[in-house]
């Protein structure tokens, strides 16, 4: 996805960054979300929180659950829950695909960013992933420490 700098539209609201620690991504998908115009307004300001949430398919719907979308001051009366299960909107094509990849043994859907898209529009990026091991996760982080390393050091000789 390319992130366009000069585009004003363009903004990531939240980022799960444990996603890629706790899980190895095997693909993402770029979904669709309704929500609430106190949800988006909330969106705008930059106040929301994926990192405890995952998605589920449900009754042949695709739903975000434990999403965190914060309450929207001005919108007293008309305001929003902030938990509360969201669908998120994906063509049956793809549904069908990720019920199949998550029927697999480990597999689950993990929400990666939630962002307003170019054209400003709320979206968000769900990884099909699976559950890493502890022993995955310190070679992961042994991989990373010996890139930093190399790096540094192809800088100092460079």
């Amino acid at each position: 996805m390319a992130k366009p700098k000069d585009n004003p539209n363009y903004k990531v609201v939240a980022e799960n960054r444990r996603a890629r620690f706790d899980y190895a991504i095997e693909d993402d998908l770029e979904c669709g979300i309704m929500l609430e115009g106190s949800e988006v307004k909330s969106l705008r300001q930059g106040s929301a929180n994926i990192a405890e949430s995952y998605a589920t398919v449900d009754d042949g719907e695709l739903w975000l659950i434990n999403g965190y979308i914060a309450p929207y001051e001005q919108a007293k009366t008309f305001g929003h829950e902030e938990r509360r299960r969201r669908k998120l909107l994906v063509s049956k094509k793809e549904l069908a695909r990720l019920w199949n990849e998550t029927q697999r043994k480990g597999m689950t859907l993990v929400p990666l960013v939630l962002y307003f898209n170019h054209r400003g529009i709320a979206k968000i990026k769900i990884g099909i992933a699976k559950g890493k091991k502890t022993h995955d996760k310190r070679e992961t982080a042994a991989k990373r420490d010996w890139n930093r390393q190399k790096q540094r050091l192809l800088k100092e000789h460079g």
